[in-house]
């Protein structure tokens, strides 16, 4: 009676014991499709962001061209106004007073102020100016957009390799900390879309 006892309680715990191990590995199942879904939202979000800076740098760039093109425009109309004034006020001094001497000093002294400023055709130096720094402005701002992206990729990136170390290793611990890597990289991402100068890093 008493090994029969025995043999059942040996049996009860063993039987506990396996139903114990069967839920902690569905548990441990449960727990790794949850990481690996995390793995695969940040993922999408890395892509995203990725593509998100690869934008804001070929924007950067192209603007910095643009200005760049309008400055040297702007140098070379600042050449020819300089290049007529100086012809205008050589011709004075050194022909005789008359009529068509006054007239042509005239000329070109109008051609150089249209250099100056032609909004007509937003070709004088004030105009292109104005334009040259309307690109600057939007070439530091995709800058600073593509930094933020940067900033944000690389926080999802270690976010993935903590995600993934916490499968391989069971600390869940390193899956929180994913989580919070994530948020900050999307919180990166946001600023590079939404508001690419308000913090300077």
């Amino acid at each position: 009676m008493e090994a029969h006892e025995t043999h059942e309680t040996i049996h009860e715990v063993a039987h506990h014991d396996h139903h114990e191990e069967h839920a902690h590995k569905e548990g441990k199942a449960s727990r790794n499709k949850k990481i690996a879904v995390l793995i695969s939202v940040l993922a999408a979000l890395l892509a995203i962001i990725e593509a998100g800076g690869k934008s804001a740098q070929n924007t950067s760039l192209s603007a910095n061209i643009h200005a760049n093109d309008l400055w040297a425009f702007y140098q070379a109309k600042h050449i020819r106004s300089t290049t007529l004034r100086t012809a205008a006020d050589a011709l004075e001094l050194s022909a005789p007073p008359s009529d068509g001497v006054a007239k042509k000093a005239a000329e070109w002294r109008a051609t150089a102020s249209r250099y100056d400023s032609e909004p007509e055709t937003g070709e004088g130096r004030k105009e292109l100016a104005a334009k040259a720094k309307s690109e600057e402005a939007r070439r530091d701002k995709a800058l600073s957009a593509y930094h933020m992206f940067e900033y944000g990729a690389a926080a999802l990136q270690i976010a993935i390799v903590l995600a993934s170390a916490s499968v391989v290793t069971g600390m869940l611990a390193l899956s929180f900390v994913a989580g919070g890597l994530g948020a900050l990289g999307i919180a990166f991402g946001l600023l590079g879309w939404l508001a690419p100068t308000l913090i300077h890093l």
